[in-house]
């Protein structure tokens, strides 16, 4: 009796993108490609006074298929080093700047030295790095436009572009999108 092929090894994934670049859409496309259950990590944590930011959120809930399973106001790390869901989930954790933002926000670190997030980051890539199943996480790219005019915009600029290169390191393979096209990275 001939043997059953070997089942692929998990996949970790990293999707960067701009703002609009549609790297949320293309994450989603890869979790329904894997086929299975999919545990969604929302790392938002809506604001009741921003209508904005709600309209955002409801438009990511919107786009996901009724059978996923959704971790609201997630914090990656956490749920990463929890127990696995049975059968084991692909996991897509979106966004990785809602979470650094909450993470800033929780450490009253805008006005800190940089840095001052790092045993948060140090986690989450930890996380990531042992994390046994497959998994696409999207991270913002903000690092290719003017520098920001405010102390806070440049601090959440350079702490989110060192975490994505340490993301990066430490992911399988990595996509940048632009204009709603996926350009392999790794």
């Amino acid at each position: 009796m001939p043997e059953s092929p070997a089942p692929a090894a998990p996949r970790s994934t990293l999707v960067l993108g701009g703002a609009r670049s549609g790297k949320s859409a293309f994450a989603e496309d890869l979790a329904v490609r894997a086929g299975g259950p999919v545990r969604y990590l929302a790392t938002a944590t809506p604001d009741p006074a921003d209508d904005d930011f709600a309209e955002r959120i409801a438009t990511h809930r919107g786009r996901r298929p009724a059978g996923w399973s959704t971790v609201e106001s997630a914090d990656p790390a956490t749920v990463l080093t929890g127990p696995t869901p049975a059968p084991p989930a692909f996991t897509l954790i979106d966004d990785i700047g809602t979470w650094l933002t909450a993470r800033i926000d929780a450490r009253h670190a805008w006005d800190a030295p940089r840095g001052t997030v790092s045993p948060d980051t140090d986690a989450l890539v930890a996380a990531v790095a042992a994390y046994t199943g497959d998994l696409v996480i999207v991270s913002p790219e903000v690092g290719m436009g003017v520098i920001p005019a405010t102390r806070s915009g440049r601090l959440f600029r350079d702490e989110i572009g060192i975490l994505n290169q340490r993301l990066a390191q430490v992911c399988d393979e990595a996509f940048f999108v632009v204009a709603g096209l996926p350009l392999r990275l790794k």
